[in-house]
């Protein structure tokens, strides 16, 4: 998993079946103080997160599968799974 900033949504006009009613977001990987790191990357929405949110976002291929429920052959890699509301830090 990795927390990520919400930078956009992404629109495609033709796509996997898999993607089909789902929103598509560009996020940017953070670092621990909130930081810009790496490059951003497309990902499902699976929590109605909006531009500029910070989310956590499932990067691993077979947990998303798992939450889909759509079998072994979705090509779905990355979903985002929830909203930050507050970073604690000591």
């Amino acid at each position: 998993m990795r927390t990520c900033r919400v930078v956009g949504p992404l629109w495609a006009a033709a796509k996997h079946p898999a993607f089909a009613g789902r929103p598509l977001f560009v996020v940017q990987p953070l670092d621990a103080s909130g930081r810009d790191v790496g490059p951003s990357f497309v990902a499902i929405d699976n929590v109605q997160a909006g531009v500029g949110d910070r989310v956590i976002v499932l990067t691993e291929g077979t947990g998303v599968r798992q939450i889909l429920k759509q079998g072994d052959q979705v090509p779905i890699r990355s979903m985002i799974v929830g909203i930050v509301d507050h970073v604690e830090t000591a």
